[in-house]
């Protein structure tokens, strides 16, 4: 009888060892479970969880999470399948309204040169105001795809920021006549190099001086540093702050119906982004000012 407090301690002992081993083991395999959940996710891989420990209850969370894991890549795969679908129907939208489109631009411009009422004229300056935003909307729906999709199809090469800005400049040279802006241009005499996609790069600068252009009162300043940064500077008397904190948000246009699609920035920002860049703007003492930032070696 005097053994018995002994022999009671002795099993209480025994069981805490065996409850302290079966804590661990049962930690081991929930710390398994969740590093071979998180590479499940993180991977494209069709490997499931599997786990060292026989305890029956924590393999079954395993085949439970497992099961879960199958539905959650087929619902994967189904959104991965039908963006694509969606992305295909949109670039066919688009080139097959561009043709109609330039069609309908080009008749515009040979009615204008034919003797015409007053009347009629106005209607054929309405009829191609808004044969050239409806381009201008199928064009840019087509490359908002790009970013939207979540797909990297932008490809990388050796592009030299000065030459693309350049031709982008270059490319405007009617704009500018037409609206008497003579653009201030600053350039380092080094080339300013990065990797990256040069038809992305113009796109970005094409957008960005059509901005200027439609909201500058008259003036363009473009400076392109060697630290890779670019800023485009217009005085702009009708932008505020407000304005200008939205300029990024995609569908915002700050004149609403006739002056754009609100995507160009929304564009060029979703494209900066994309190759690790940085871009700003803000308003001050009635200038806008826009810095994009591709500093070199983070570019993808």
């Amino acid at each position: 009888m005097k053994y018995m407090p002994w022999m009671i301690a002795g099993i209480m002992a025994i069981f805490i060892v065996i409850l302290i081993i079966k804590i661990y083991i049962m930690r081991k395999s929930a710390e398994e479970i969740m590093q071979s959940f998180k590479d499940r996710l993180s991977d494209e891989t069709n490997t499931l969880i599997d786990i060292s420990s026989g305890d029956r209850y924590m393999r079954r969370l395993a085949n439970e999470i497992n099961i879960q894991l199958k539905k959650l890549r087929a619902l994967r795969h189904r959104y991965k399948h039908g963006d694509e679908k969606l992305k295909n129907a949109i670039t066919n939208i688009s080139h097959d309204l561009r043709t109609p489109l330039t069609a309908i631009s080009g008749y515009t411009e040979l009615l204008e040169k034919e003797e015409s009422t007053e009347a009629a004229k106005r209607y054929i300056g309405i009829i191609k105001n808004r044969t050239e935003i409806m381009k201008k909307l199928t064009e840019e729906l087509f490359v908002c795809m790009l970013p939207v999709s979540g797909e990297n199809e932008i490809k990388k090469e050796a592009v030299v920021i000065n030459c693309i800005l350049e031709d982008c400049i270059a490319a405007f040279y009617t704009d500018f006549c037409k609206h008497n802006i003579e653009p201030v241009i600053h350039m380092p005499e080094i080339k300013v190099v990065r990797h990256m996609d040069s038809d992305a790069l113009s796109r970005i600068f094409s957008n960005l001086i059509n901005n200027a252009i439609k909201y500058s009162d008259g003036d363009l300043e473009i400076d392109l540093y060697e630290s890779g940064e670019i800023v485009f500077s217009n005085a702009a008397h009708r932008l505020n702050e407000l304005y200008v904190s939205k300029l990024f948000d995609r569908f915002y246009t700050v004149e609403t119906g006739s002056r754009g699609t609100g995507l160009g920035l929304y564009i060029v920002k979703t494209l900066v982004e994309n190759m690790n860049g940085k871009i700003s703007a803000k308003y001050e003492a009635g200038r806008l000012n826009i810095s994009v930032m591709l500093p070199e070696g983070n570019m993808y």
